[in-house]
């Protein structure tokens, strides 16, 4: 842990506790840099690592096996804690505005809240559906879904609303978890009825034919009805409208859609792309403000990749060593993504699908 005795020369803040911010936090910690003061500003202190999430939805791991504490790992780091949520930016004085905080002055700012699903444009999805993101409210709702499910009575319809891998992770993990409880308690499990919706023509569409192809089957063993070509319009309190095709009766609506972004960088005068992801160059370092650097699903790269937290991971420790090479005015590096990433898809029975470039297998 840095020595408090050294003087501050430069704020380092961290806004948000994703996975490319935990690794910033561990290496900090590991090798502080001297006159460097981080604090860190974050609306969840436990933040959840995306990959074991289907399995604990599924009820294979507990709380705190998948997610990870920030408040030791911040102290660990020398890093001030703010828990809150960040509302905006002041770039020309350098000033991060978060609610109930005085304004947090910062030299260096590095930004990696994730994304959520995109709710704003189909009315009636933010008041009627469960958007996965952010996962910890999500996760509220799923401790009172499993509570409705387990009081109703005669078919219970839950509609999954997304056809890459969150929507079919979400659907073949809601599904096994909720029939194993009402199995329990000595119900019927398949009297809970689970559909998956996509407006794409096919599932997966990021992956290779083969993994469409196994959780095509899989879907249908499971029995979890697939309906392709469904691009839903509006939701309401118990029905799913989609543009030309049959409403869709549903008792519970999950969204697991395209992945948007909040307004507050755009509004602070970043530079964004058309869906609002801060622009950021190789270095991870923003194409307008070069004190301001943004790893995960916030940021837009030159050459763009899926919204998926395994970037994020491998972004950490490029984005620990820039933020250490800016402090002291040096040359920044170079992030360079995989090409193929090995991807486990889960199908919520302790099974998965494994996907890298154009091959897959199961097991």
């Amino acid at each position: 842990m840095q020595s408090s005795q050294i003087p501050v020369a430069k704020d380092l803040v961290l806004v948000g506790g994703g996975h490319a911010h935990v690794a910033v936090l561990r290496r900090f910690g590991m090798q502080p840099v001297p006159g460097v003061r981080l604090t860190l500003i974050t609306r969840d202190i436990h933040t959840p690592y995306s990959g074991m999430l289907p399995g604990y939805i599924a009820g294979h791991y507990d709380y705190d096996e998948c997610h990870i504490d920030l408040g030791p790992l911040a102290r660990f780091a020398g890093a001030r804690l703010y828990h809150a949520e960040v509302e905006g930016l002041d770039l020309d004085k350098g000033q991060v505005l978060a609610q109930g905080r005085p304004p947090v002055d910062f030299d260096l700012l590095s930004i990696n809240t994730g994304s959520r699903p995109r709710t704003i444009d189909i009315p009636g999805a933010t008041e009627y559906a469960m958007p996965l993101k952010p996962i910890d409210r999500w996760l509220e709702q799923w401790q009172t879904l499993q509570q409705r499910v387990l009081a109703s009575r005669g078919t219970f319809r839950m509609v999954v609303v997304g056809g890459g891998a969150g929507g079919v992770e979400l659907a073949l993990s809601t599904q096994h978890r909720l029939r194993k409880l009402l199995a329990e308690q000595g119900d019927e499990p398949e009297r809970l009825h689970v559909e998956l919706l996509t407006d794409g023509d096919e599932i997966f569409s990021t992956h290779n034919a083969g993994v469409r192809r196994r959780f095509e089957r899989i879907l249908s063993e499971h029995g979890i009805g697939l309906h392709s070509g469904h691009r839903v319009i509006e939701v309401t309190g118990d029905t799913v409208h989609c543009e030309g095709r049959d409403a869709r009766q549903a008792d519970a609506v999950q969204w697991v859609t395209q992945a948007s972004a909040p307004a507050w960088p755009a509004e602070a005068g970043l530079a964004v792309d058309e869906q609002g992801f801060i622009q950021v160059n190789d270095c991870l370092q923003s194409l307008s403000h070069p004190q301001v650097f943004a790893a995960g699903d916030i940021a837009s790269m030159p050459k763009p990749r899926p919204k998926s937290g395994v970037f994020a991971v491998r972004q950490g420790p490029v984005l620990t060593e820039n933020l250490r090479r800016a402090s002291r005015g040096r040359r920044l590096t170079r992030y360079r993504p995989q090409r193929n990433f090995l991807g486990l898809i889960s199908t919520g029975d302790r099974y998965a699908v494994a996907s890298r470039g154009s091959w897959s297998i199961e097991g």
